[in-house]
């Protein structure tokens, strides 16, 4: 009897079941679940029995593989209840690791008891997903996929077409060694950029494109996405879209290669040497902001930092950045070869640290030393822009 009753006085600390709070999580992860598995079963009517329905209409068109929401927490509310959950996806042919993002969901419950949701939302701080923005619109090319929000199908296929130029054209200079295959996400303006990225729009004005995830080395690349600036982007020539988006693709095929011990003259340099490859660009028109210091007697003297690529930096110094990491590029391209190219790139990626990761792959791949390549540099700039 005394273990029976200490048994008994227990119980609403943990012996005998769960606590209330503990229950109320089961049931909104047996929701989701359910959920999740209607729209993976593209079944709207069991979708609609969980709650709302505007995400299964802003989703339907999307190719997913996998689809799981894991609930971290459940408030109580006057209305109902709140749940912090974080939801994991993939788009079928294209991710190899689930994309991750933190939502926020907001509960009502039916006459008989039962939870439903009545709100999906990006967690605060976190990012927004191209669906909170819009139904999407979703185009398929040769080795890309497209999907837009406020935009024509003629729209995105034109993205595609240049995706899928994009693609073989850095797998001929990078290899083959990655997934070959591109998602670029086209919103309808640089502040539902800038909401996908979880950022002011400031941060992204005046840029044409970014990567997701570009630092890694795990081994298995997380889902890259290329976010399109349409208002940046609608502005360049056929040349310069083109441009960016092999620049872009360069960042998701060397991803697991691009490590934090990759200074950024080299990876930005890097993608801009593939999206500049087989362009007819001389230095001179690919590099203009540089040109125009080096004429005015004000040569770079050093290899630029990780913050001169900051987005809110002064653009022209900003472009001197990108110019000067091209230039380095396409300095060991034009004196070791392509291969000597893309082998230091993976070998300062595969550093433990960035201390002495560009030194040890300059000596091992190049044969040279930082003092000595820095010099060949700043020499092969003068040669080049003067």
């Amino acid at each position: 009897m005394a273990a029976a009753g200490l048994c008994l006085l227990l119980a609403s600390t943990g012996c005998g079941g769960p606590s209330g709070a503990d229950s109320a999580k089961a049931d909104v992860q047996h929701l989701l679940d359910r959920r999740s598995t209607a729209l993976l079963g593209h079944d709207e009517t069991t979708y609609a029995v969980t709650g709302t329905r505007t995400d299964y209409t802003r989703l339907r068109a999307l190719p997913l593989a996998s689809w799981t929401y894991r609930v971290t927490a459940v408030r109580d509310t006057a209305a109902g209840a709140t749940a912090d959950a974080d939801l994991s996806y993939r788009v079928a042919g294209y991710d190899t690791a689930p994309v991750d993002a933190r939502r926020t969901l907001t509960l009502g419950r039916t006459a008989d008891g039962k939870w439903y949701v009545s709100a999906d939302r990006p967690a605060e701080e976190a990012g927004q997903q191209l669906w909170d923005q819009g139904p999407v619109t979703v185009v398929q090319g040769a080795h890309s996929l497209v999907l837009g929000t406020g935009r024509t199908t003629g729209e995105l296929r034109a993205y595609a077409g240049l995706a899928d130029r994009a693609v073989p054209a850095v797998s001929r200079a990078w290899g083959t060694d990655w997934s070959r295959r591109v998602v670029v996400l086209v919103p309808r303006s640089l502040d539902d950029m800038a909401g996908l990225l979880g950022s002011p729009a400031a941060n992204y004005r005046g840029i044409a494109a970014v990567t997701t995830g570009e630092v890694g080395g795990s081994g298995q690349a997380p889902a890259d996405r290329v976010v399109v600036n349409p208002d940046a982007y609608a502005a360049l020539g056929d040349l310069g879209k083109q441009v960016v988006l092999t620049h872009e693709t360069t960042h998701v095929a060397t991803r697991a290669h691009t490590t934090a011990a990759t200074p950024l003259w080299l990876s930005e340099g890097y993608a801009d040497w593939i999206g500049y490859l087989g362009t007819g660009r001389t230095p001179t028109e690919a590099a203009p902001e540089l040109t125009r210091s080096v004429q005015d007697g004000r040569a770079p003297a050093a290899l630029p930092a990780d913050k001169d690529f900051g987005f809110t930096s002064d653009p022209t110094k900003l472009a001197q950045a990108y110019e000067s990491g091209w230039l380095a590029c396409r300095m060991i391209a034009d004196q070791w070869g392509t291969a000597r190219l893309g082998a230091f790139y993976r070998a300062v990626g595969a550093h433990a640290q960035r201390a002495g990761a560009v030194e040890d792959a300059l000596k091992k791949t190049l044969g040279t030393t930082q003092e000595a390549f820095t010099a060949q540099w700043q020499a092969y700039v003068r040669a080049q822009l003067g």
